[in-house]
């Protein structure tokens, strides 16, 4: 196939080929534009190998109408199918990210967490589709997309079920064995639980960086699915939880009937998990080898002929099926792997060992290629059969069990209004039970006239599409207009209304919404007012305005006044517009960091970055170090306002002269003729002396120790200042 042959080719008249982001099997991935509703979508088109193969495409067709009908956040979503002469394509959602493998190769072993986050969410999109009817059937990282939010799109719902049935050996079947379920190798009939096996896959590499089974060949791994005995994942990652390391192994079980019954089971395990990493879950109720298998780890891990087999690298815990309850970890003591039959006469049993070995091994080719090419194993009381549908009166057609059928209604010349026009699958088809049937109904010949459905309410996307499908050449113009209780995008009214008769190719007039109509007004004046009230007139606005609020630390303002605002005053104020208002939180205190011992431009940088003034410095003689703080005006640990004044005395060294020690004499000047007096004396700011004295006390002595020098003191009598005392300190001689 020609890939470039699309690009720059316009399919259908709508969608303009842009460039190859893709390639796989048995199709070509392109980025292209869709003019009509001016948006980027991913087309997959078929290789031109295919477009001979018309049964291939009626299931191309098919399967790709019902995976259309899939609509999940994590589920790349169909938008359009077309099989025509041109091509026969998808078109999808255009995803920007990259797959699960190779986010799984950048990052290596993944951490339980981000495991647990991945296959959460393609546990949600099995859910969705399996309550379609909906089976993958080729779940693996390869078809798992991560977006840049950390979300994850799973892709390619129903393409398995076509390569299944092909007539080739893709390469993308064998790149899918890695994750094929048990029952897939074996050709046995496929359900929602082999989706979870393969997830179970999924979440085991990721934990290990490393599939459950490797081999040489597609063959070999295939072999190994169907005889099961994965090591657990803690041999490689002893870091994984029990409780997660329990999920897997269940939904990875041999055995269909020991996994989880559904997506939604599994899921409730998970979110229980997520909820508590510590858990267990109880295990009870599995068949006996399925309870043996996992309630110990392997011993061997993929041993090669000659090399010993290793033990894990730690003990394991005892993995149970989940019913919700938590246990304590078990321990179960390992035995000693016996030595079999075939080992005790291996020396003497080379030869036949080798024929029966040869023997397999071709019995296995045989099976898997069986599988690879549509034969598989499924008997058939387990498969139903399609019914001849095509020319029955549809409203007279029986429920068929095991099977849904899906009504599309379409106007034929040739075929009676009712009657079934074609089926897919085909009459005679055996299918699994619950496969979709869809039936295309006639509604007649197309009639000169038709009356005009009502699309109000209904998408902009959804109305065109409708339209395009009557196959009646109609022409439709779009207007916009505001509303206020119509969503914007979707249908107010149309010209002509709802049961009005229209001709062949009338022109149709769609009046959109576009939300509520845009209103204006002045932004009014809220600064001073509280925030309470500059909220409530902005409500009276009645324009849904996003009202947002950031508290500011202001000294000059009281808290909880509004002090500015954006937009500002007078300025013009639109529908559903932000108004940030900024609210002072009055002044800011912080507690006071304890100084002493610092030195002092270290002491004022700190309380500067903490939102302090500077401080104001005194400096004394001192015993400290020079620029020592030896005293603080505020104490250390309390809330004090950050504008507030801080004073901090430094020391300037020894003075150099020794200290004096001296009794002072105040004289209390008649203070305390008449009534009890309480005196304070301050030297340098610094109280040296409290005292309260007795009516008719004429003076006070005080023991001081300063350097030599004039002292001055300040006498305060019952805290209030009263007068100043200068004392001389002399060097003693002897």
């Amino acid at each position: 196939m020609d890939h470039d042959k699309y690009i720059g080719r316009m399919l259908d008249n709508r969608y303009e080929i842009l460039e190859v982001i893709g390639t796989g099997g048995m199709a070509v991935v392109y980025k292209a534009r869709c003019h009509r509703l001016n948006r980027l979508v991913a087309i997959k088109i078929l290789k031109d190998d295919n477009l001979g193969d018309e049964d291939f495409r009626r299931r191309f067709h098919a399967e790709s109408q019902a995976v259309a009908m899939l609509s999940h956040p994590n589920i790349v979503s169909v938008y359009d199918v077309s099989t025509s002469v041109m091509a026969d394509y998808i078109v999808m959602e255009l995803i920007e990210g990259i797959t699960l493998k190779q986010y799984m190769k950048k990052k290596g072993v993944l951490n339980w967490k981000e495991t647990l986050h991945f296959a959460m969410q393609i546990a949600k999109a099995l859910e969705h589709a399996h309550g379609k009817g909906i089976v993958h059937r080729d779940i693996k990282p390869h078809n798992v997309m991560v977006l840049k939010n950390g979300s994850v799109k799973v892709m390619d719902f129903g393409i398995a079920r076509l390569i299944s049935k092909g007539n080739t050996l893709t390469k993308e079947a064998l790149g899918s064995v890695h994750y094929i379920s048990p029952e897939q190798a074996k050709g046995g009939r496929v359900d929602n639980r082999s989706d979870i096996y393969s997830l179970g896959v999924v979440m085991y590499e990721m934990m290990t960086g490393r599939p459950p089974y490797e081999g040489e060949s597609p063959v070999s791994v295939a072999i190994q699915h169907i005889n099961g005995g994965a090591a657990m994942p803690s041999v490689f990652n002893p870091n994984i939880p029990g409780g997660l390391e329990q999920i897997i192994m269940r939904a990875m079980a041999k055995s269909v009937a020991n996994r989880y019954p559904s997506a939604t089971r599994m899921l409730s395990d998970m979110d229980e998990f997520r909820k508590d990493p510590t858990m267990l879950f109880d295990y009870t109720g599995l068949s006996v080898d399925e309870a043996i298998r996992m309630s110990k780890p392997p011993l061997v891990l993929n041993p090669q002929p000659g090399t010993k087999p290793e033990t894990p690298a730690r003990p394991q815990t005892t993995p149970r099926p989940s019913t919700g309850r938590k246990t304590a970890p078990q321990n179960h003591r390992r035995r000693k792997p016996r030595r079999t039959q075939q080992e005790i006469r291996r020396n003497k049993m080379t030869t036949i060992a080798i024929v029966s070995c040869s023997v397999v091994a071709i019995l296995a080719v045989g099976i898997f290629m069986a599988i690879l090419l549509g034969g598989g194993f499924t008997p058939d009381e387990k498969l139903v059969t399609i019914p001849k549908l095509t020319g029955e009166v549809f409203d007279e057609l029986p429920d068929y069990a095991g099977l849904t059928i899906r009504k599309e209604e379409a106007y034929n010349d040739s075929v009676e209004a009712g009657i079934v026009i074609s089926q897919a699958p085909v009459a005679g088809e055996k299918v699994v039970e619950g496969s979709l049937v869809v039936v295309k109904v006639s509604l007649g010949s197309i009639p000169r006239v038709v009356k005009m459905t009502d699309l109000t309410g209904r998408s902009k996307e959804w109305a065109i599409d409708f339209l395009d499908s009557q196959d009646f050449g109609l022409k439709y113009t779009i207007k916009e207009e505001n509303h206020d209780s119509i969503a914007q995008g979707q249908v107010i009214r149309t010209e002509p209304k709802a049961g009005v008769e229209l001709t062949n190719g009338q022109s149709i007039t769609l009046w959109v919404s576009k939300g509520k109509k845009v209103q204006f007004s002045a932004m009014p004046d809220l600064v001073n007012q509280t925030e309470e009230q500059a909220r409530k007139t902005l409500n009276l606005q009645d324009m849904a305005l996003d009202i947002v609020v950031e508290e500011v630390f202001n000294i000059n303002i009281k808290a909880g006044t509004v002090m500015e605002t954006e937009p500002t005053s007078g300025e013009r104020l639109k529908t559903g517009q932000t108004v940030k208002l900024y609210v002072s939180k009055g002044v800011e205190k912080k507690a006071m960091p304890d100084l002493v011992g610092m030195e002092h431009t270290q002491a004022s940088e700190l309380l500067t970055t903490m939102g302090f003034k500077p401080p104001k410095i005194t400096y004394e003689f001192s015993t400290e170090p020079e620029n020592t703080v030896i005293g603080q005006s505020h104490e250390k640990g309390v809330e004090y306002e950050v504008h507030e004044d801080i004073v901090l005395r430094v020391s300037k060294g020894p003075s150099g002269e020794m200290e004096i020690t001296k009794d002072v004499v105040i004289d209390l000047k008649n203070a305390a003729l008449e009534d009890k007096r309480d005196v304070s004396v301050f030297r340098n700011g610094k109280i040296v002396h409290f005292e309260s004295v007795a009516k008719g006390t004429q003076s006070i002595t005080i023991e001081d120790q300063v350097g030599t020098g004039t002292v001055k003191y300040t006498v305060h009598i019952n805290g209030e200042y009263a007068w100043d005392v200068s004392e001389v300190f002399t060097k003693q001689t002897s």
